[in-house]
C-alpha cells in the first residue's frame, strides 16, 4: 500500500520521488541530475519507473511516494507505483502517454499511441475542468496534491474503459488528427536538431510536435508570415536514449530579426532554462500559461520578413552557432550557461 506525501512535507522521511529531484532520496526522474541509474534510465519520469518497477529495482517498495507538480509524465509515474499490476499490463501505453504528455512527441498510425492519445486528451480535459490550466497556479508544490488524489483512485477504471470516457477526450482528440491533416511539409536538418514544420493554419500541439522525435528544435511556419521558434522540453531533461546538441540563448537571434522586422510588433524570447522557450513575435509578453497551451489558443502575428528570408536567417544563426559543437547526453546547466558565455 502506497501513500502520496507532498513535497513540503517530506522532512526527514525517506520517500521516492517521481519527476523531481530531492538530496536525500531515491528519485524516479529525468531531471537533469538525476536520471543516472542506468539499469532504468530512460526518456521519460513514467518510464523510468516502469522500469524501475519491472527490475523491481531496490527501494521500489518504500510505502510513501512524492512529487514536486502534476503534470501526465509524473503522474504515469506515481501511478504505476500505486498499481503496479495495472501499469505492467499497460505499459506500452503509459509510456506512450507519459511520452506525449511531456514531450508531445504523438506518433501517428500507431495503435499504442493512439490510444495513449485518448488517455491524454482525457486528462487534458478533466485537468482543466476540475482545477487549473497548467502553470496558473504558482503554488503547484502544494496545490498538485489534490490533483493527485482525485486521479489516483479514477484512472484504472478510465484505462480500462477507455471509450466509456469518450465524451471527455473525443473533441481534443479530433483536434489532434486534424492538425495532422493540415501538416503541409516537414523538413529535418539533423545538423542543429531543428524540423522545420509548416501547417495551413496553428494547431494543437500533439499535431505539430507529431513525429518530431530525434529533433529538439521545432520551426513552425504558418500562412501570411506567421512563424514561431520553439525549443522542445527533451533539452529541459536528461534523455537516455540519444545525444543532443545543448540549448543556446535564442535573444541574439531575436535581436537580429527586430533589426530587420518592419512591423509593428516585437520578436522577443524565454530564457535557456524556461522549460520551452519561444522565440516569437510578440505585442505583449505572453504569460507561460498562454505559452504552454496550443498554438491555436494564442495570437500569431504576421511578420514582414518573408518565409524565406526568415528560414535562411534561423539555418544561419544556428549552423554557426553550432560549428564544433559535438552532440553528448546530458548537457549540465553550467555546461550550456558557460557555452553560452563564449558564444
Amino acid at each position: 500500500m502506497k501513500t502520496l506525501v507532498p513535497f513540503h512535507k517530506i522532512g526527514t522521511q525517506q520517500v521516492t520521488i517521481v519527476d523531481g529531484l530531492h538530496p536525500h532520496n531515491l528519485c524516479l526522474s529525468h531531471w537533469k541530475g538525476a536520471n543516472s541509474i542506468k539499469e532504468i534510465a530512460a526518456d521519460t519520469s513514467g518510464e523510468i519507473v516502469i522500469n524501475a518497477l519491472s527490475k523491481n529495482y531496490t527501494g521500489i517498495d518504500n510505502p510513501l511516494v512524492s512529487a514536486t507538480h502534476f503534470d501526465i509524465d509524473g503522474f504515469v509515474g506515481v501511478f504505476a507505483l500505486f498499481y503496479p499490476e495495472v501499469a505492467m499490463q499497460y505499459k506500452n501505453e503509459l509510456i506512450a502517454m507519459a511520452r506525449i504528455g511531456d514531450f508531445r512527441e504523438f506518433r501517428p498510425h500507431n495503435d499504442v499511441y493512439d490510444f495513449a492519445l485518448k488517455l491524454c486528451c482525457w486528462m487534458n480535459k478533466v485537468e482543466k475542468g476540475k482545477f487549473y490550466r497548467p502553470f496558473e497556479n504558482k503554488d503547484e508544490i502544494e496545490s498538485c496534491v489534490e490533483k493527485f488524489e482525485f486521479f489516483l483512485p479514477r484512472f484504472k477504471k478510465v484505462i480500462e474503459n477507455i471509450e466509456d470516457f469518450k465524451e471527455d477526450w473525443y473533441e481534443e482528440y479530433e483536434a489532434v488528427q486534424n492538425g495532422i491533416q493540415q501538416q503541409v511539409s516537414s523538413t529535418v536538418f539533423e545538423s542543429i536538431g531543428l524540423v522545420k514544420k509548416e501547417f495551413e493554419k496553428p494547431s494543437h500541439y500533439y499535431a505539430l510536435f507529431s513525429d518530431t522525435e530525434g529533433s529538439d528544435i521545432v520551426l513552425s511556419i504558418y500562412p501570411n508570415n506567421r512563424y514561431e521558434l520553439e525549443y522542445k522540453y527533451t533539452t529541459w531533461i536528461d534523455l537516455a536514449s540519444r545525444t543532443c546538441l545543448p540549448r543556446i540563448d535564442l535573444k541574439p537571434l531575436a535581436t537580429k530579426l527586430n533589426e530587420i522586422e518592419k512591423s509593428e510588433y516585437t520578436w522577443q524570447v524565454d530564457s535557456i532554462s524556461d522549460t520551452g522557450p519561444i522565440l516569437r513575435l510578440e505585442a505583449t509578453k505572453l504569460s507561460k500559461v498562454d505559452r504552454y497551451a496550443n498554438p491555436a489558443e494564442r495570437n500569431i502575428y504576421t511578420s514582414s520578413i518573408s518565409s524565406n528570408q526568415f528560414e535562411k536567417t534561423i539555418l544561419i544563426h544556428l549552423k554557426r552557432i553550432f560549428n564544433g559543437v559535438e552532440p553528448k547526453k546530458n548537457w549540465t546547466w553550467n555546461e550550456m550557461r558557460k557555452l553560452n558565455g563564449v558564444i
